[in-house]
């Protein structure tokens, strides 16, 4: 790990491959086909073989919340590709759903594998059909503790967003049309992504037309389930697959608890600023909390969200500072800020074709989750 800092295991791993499957609606694909192509992909795009990795690591594992919501675990993995890892895991209880890459990085950095293959894969959109739709799925899952209070009044995750947006509106005095314009940009820029499940262009007048699902939140401010996977080579800084103008280098990570806590400890490990990032793909569950990871992350000021996006003119392709480039979790489809992190590697690439942001982008910042189960990266070229 010749020029890495020991105190910053960052510095010691650089994403150098990724590959994503076929991603859709209802594709009735087997889940571990899917888990297969993108892991295959990525481990090609590092000028790897199967018989280099020897690190796995995957968010939540094999046992989801509900049905559709994983499509293979760490284990699965290893024994569908005939891997030989040194290290593995797979989990729920981490920061956020790119913890996964989180602990790929300290795997690398501590020295337990050299080259970790780290996915997501989802087949929510398929498992809702088999089960007769989102509620059916929901209802399927296993009782959570948590969620005894909420279930029996029909209290889901929507409803989690429309208290969290009413109070973000009421809180900032923002406005539905302005909330509205992170759905409407990001439906502009899946227009330019072939992977994106919902292409078809959609005004503001759309949006505010919409179907009501949880007061302020319509239709079109929820992500979308899909299936697909997304898989990524997490590897030693400075290794053989480490090669310049492809490799990703990890700047900064944030792992702390909470919107504010991962922001901070982010900015907290590295020289750079919020100033410096050149492209955002912020974790779009809701539609509010993009607007709350801006914020969060010093992109724009406390409580300025709403406006920073108003009339869609900052975050657009051609803005000064785009925003979920590749249609994000609204219009691409929920895969979980894995989606954002590939976007952001094609992004600083240069290789978004259709979607580049020019000039090319330079410093990127992705982040996952909510609330408590929170995580952020900063990545350069």
């Amino acid at each position: 790990m010749t020029g890495t800092d020991p105190r910053k295991p960052e510095s010691a791993a650089v994403i150098t491959g990724i590959g994503t499957s076929a991603i859709g609606r209802r594709l009735g694909v087997d889940p571990w086909r899917l888990t297969a192509d993108a892991a295959l992909a990525a481990i090609a795009d590092a000028g790897l073989t199967p018989a280099d990795i020897d690190g796995v690591s995957t968010y939540p594992g094999e046992i989801g919340s509900t049905p559709g919501i994983t499509g293979a675990g760490a284990d699965d993995v290893r024994v569908l590709l005939g891997l030989q890892p040194r290290w593995y895991t797979g989990a729920r209880e981490l920061p956020g759903q790119l913890g996964a890459v989180v602990n790929a990085v300290l795997a690398v950095a501590g020295g337990l594998a050299d080259h970790v293959l780290c996915f997501r894969t989802v087949w929510e959109s398929t498992a809702q059909t088999q089960l007769g739709g989102r509620s059916e799925t929901v209802a399927a899952s296993l009782a959570h503790e948590r969620t005894q209070w909420t279930a029996p009044y029909g209290a889901g995750y929507a409803t989690y967003g429309g208290l969290q947006a009413q109070r973000y509106l009421h809180d900032t005095g923002s406005t539905r049309a302005q909330l509205g314009q992170v759905a409407v940009t990001a439906r502009a820029h899946a227009g330019r992504n072939p992977q994106a499940v919902y292409r078809t262009p959609m005004t503001l007048d759309d949006y505010l037309g919409a179907r009501m699902i949880s007061d302020p939140l319509c239709i079109y401010d929820c992500d979308v389930p899909v299936d697909g996977a997304i898989a990524f080579v997490i590897s030693r800084a400075g290794g053989l697959a480490d090669t310049p103008g492809r490799s990703v280098a990890l700047e900064a990570i944030g792992s702390a608890p909470g919107f504010d806590a991962a922001a901070d400890m982010l900015w907290s490990r590295t020289e750079l600023k919020p100033s410096d990032v050149g492209i955002a793909q912020l974790y779009d569950g809701f539609s509010v909390l993009a607007l709350r990871w801006l914020e969060a992350l010093r992109l724009c000021p406390r409580g300025d969200g709403g406006r920073f996006v108003e009339g869609g003119h900052r975050i657009a392709l051609d803005g000064e500072l785009p925003l979920n480039t590749n249609g994000g979790q609204l219009s691409a489809g929920r895969l979980h800020g894995f989606g954002g992190l590939h976007e952001a590697c094609l992004q600083l690439r240069g290789a978004a074709d259709g979607r580049q942001v020019t000039p090319y982008p330079h410093v990127a910042v992705v982040s996952s989750g909510a609330e408590a189960f929170t995580s952020a990266l900063l990545l350069t070229l």
